[in-house]
């Protein structure tokens, strides 16, 4: 009995010595690219250049940021799931590639869990609630009272049909119970082009585009969406202080790899992406975009990328949303 009990005891012993342990390996000699997949000058591709740069100056490798915009992002994560999982090519993933395209898009042409391995939380971007000066109502409270008043004539723009900022409409006009009228744009430029013009009264945009024209005074911030007030607005209410509890409606970016990448180039990158991003400059630079609370294990990263497509396809669902919406 005891002969029997030491060598499970001895097997068990060389199983844990036998497991392999993942190190950090080897980068690629490059160059390597991040792919985004919206045009420069948005939030994803300013995220992405300020973690470029400093991962170039740490690795000594040329970074690329390479754009493929297209249909929400869609377009470059459909590219980046087919290339070789040897590190040379990143995606900086995005709330509507990796979180809303899946109950958007039936036939979407990469599976999010089977096609990619995430890497790292780059950040979480709460959406403005604004409008222009001319509009009556500038607290949330007399906007759901105008709405109810005015059912499906008070028009609110979006960066297009399926679009983080169109799913915060939509989760807004069920938790108030209110009908309103979605007018969707090619992109956040035009929408504020139009919402500081007149020619719509309100949108829920991201706090990267939103805040120069808030800090100029051409739009008023009614409330941000998320549960926390953001640093770079601290006098701006969230929806949860205005009555709708837990309300929570953000814009978040993250660096994935294309699926079966090294485990050990995974930890490598997530370690040194983490570094960055506790670097007081990095910190000030994400402030101002108001991407806050990134960071953490590329297992952190898989959970929250799995709970926020099952809060949005409820969302989706409920609302019966279709991406030309």
């Amino acid at each position: 009995m005891q002969r029997r009990q030491l060598l499970r005891v001895g097997a068990a012993s060389a199983a844990v010595l036998a497991a392999p342990m993942i190190k950090a390996q080897t980068l690629p000699s490059g160059p390597m690219r991040i792919v985004v997949g919206f045009p420069p000058g948005g939030g994803t591709d300013a995220l992405a250049r300020v973690l470029a740069q400093k991962l170039q100056a740490m690795w000594n490798i040329n970074i690329v940021i390479d754009n493929k915009a297209g249909a929400a992002g869609v377009i470059a994560a459909d590219y980046v799931a087919k290339q070789p999982a040897d590190g040379n090519t990143l995606l900086m993933a995005h709330i509507n590639s990796h979180a809303l395209a899946t109950s958007l898009q039936p036939k979407l042409g990469y599976n999010v869990e089977r096609d990619f391995s995430p890497i790292g939380l780059v950040g979480v971007t709460p959406n403005l609630l604004i409008c222009n000066e001319s509009q009556p109502a500038k607290t949330v409270k007399d906007l759901v009272a105008l709405c109810k008043q005015n059912p499906g004539k008070i028009s609110f723009a979006s960066a297009g049909g399926g679009s983080a900022q169109h799913l915060a409409l939509e989760m807004f006009k069920l938790r108030a119970g209110i009908d309103a009228l979605h007018v969707p744009y090619k992109g956040s430029g035009p929408a504020l082009t139009d919402l500081i013009g007149g020619q719509v009264q309100y949108c829920f945009e991201t706090m990267t585009s939103a805040t120069p024209h808030v800090k100029s005074g051409k739009a008023i911030a009614l409330a941000q969406t998320r549960t926390k007030r953001a640093k770079g607005h601290p006098n701006v209410p969230t929806m949860d202080e205005q009555g709708f509890a837990g309300f929570d409606a953000t814009t978040w970016y993250g660096l994935v790899g294309p699926a079966k990448l090294n485990p050990g180039l995974i930890k490598r990158i997530n370690e040194d992406m983490n570094k960055v991003m506790a670097m007081p400059d990095v910190i000030e630079k994400f402030d101002l975009y108001g991407a806050e609370d990134g960071g953490g294990s590329p297992e952190r990263f898989a959970d929250f990328i799995r709970s926020e497509t099952q809060k949005w396809a409820k969302v989706i669902k409920d609302a019966k949303v279709q991406a030309d919406s």
